[in-house]
């Protein structure tokens, strides 16, 4: 209880919000009935409004995959498919490595910016602003900002961001983003799990109703896996009054 204590203490949690509609196509006879694509908000150009802040409620920031609890670690179910993480023989030595270090290893520790897709499961919330053009998302870690270009290329040449670099378009009511030019200095957690700098990443962010959003990642690195692997979790839109971006510090020792 001690150690769970600091850690929220560190990483407070939001209260999950009121849950949405649950979607029934029909009602008996036949009748329409309202779904959860009906109640989504929509912008002007008809795609789906994700504006607003947002937060992941998991354990995902101190292991993406399933783990019981020790000190200064909360138990959690993980977040990947199928539980596996497929890393190749020398990049699962790395792995355990990186884990046997962890406390002071992890780029975390350095105040570094936690990459994409780790600062997606920051237990600390995010706030989306959403054009045609550009989608904006701002994170109270340490006032990380992330710019999702459009309908636009990738830049070329070979370029390595702590952020990458992301590009995005519209499936349906899906937004997909394609998010490349990564260094190799960010994990996926601070359990250990981590990538070079030829990490390709796809996520997926799709409405489930009014106040929350499906992401999905999907994770490719011929350098550090032996295939693609995925992972989900559920986005949950804050709803207090008057909510706002605080701040959050990061101080390396």
């Amino acid at each position: 209880m001690v150690a769970t204590a600091a850690i929220l203490t560190l990483f407070p949690l939001a209260p999950l919000p009121a849950s949405a509609p649950t979607a029934v196509a029909l009602r008996e006879g036949g009748q329409a009935q309202t779904t959860q694509a009906d109640v989504v908000s929509r912008g002007p150009d008809g795609k789906p409004d994700l504006s607003g802040i947002w937060q992941v409620i998991n354990t995902a920031a101190w292991d993406i995959q399933d783990h019981a609890a020790q000190r200064g670690v909360p138990a959690g179910q993980g977040v990947v498919e199928g539980n596996d993480v497929p890393y190749l023989p020398a990049a699962a030595q790395k792995k355990k490595e990186n884990f046997e270090n962890r406390l002071t290893a992890d780029p975390e520790t350095k105040c570094y910016l936690p990459g994409v897709p780790r600062v997606m499961y920051t237990p600390l919330p995010f706030q989306i602003i959403q054009a045609p053009t550009q989608v904006t998302i701002l994170y109270e870690y340490a006032h990380a900002v992330r710019n999702i270009f459009m309908g636009s290329p990738h830049l070329p040449g070979k370029i390595e961001w702590w952020m990458g670099d992301s590009r995005g378009h519209w499936e349906g009511d899906t937004l997909v983003v394609d998010v490349i030019h990564f260094n190799n200095e960010t994990w996926f957690d601070r359990a250990g799990n981590f990538h070079s700098e030829e990490l390709h990443v796809v996520e997926r962010y799709t409405p489930m109703g009014p106040d929350h959003i499906n992401y999905e990642v999907t994770i490719e690195d011929p350098l550090v896996f032996t295939r693609p692997w995925k992972m989900s979790m559920p986005l949950y839109r804050h709803k207090e009054k008057n909510i706002q971006l605080l701040e959050y510090e990061c101080f390396s020792f």
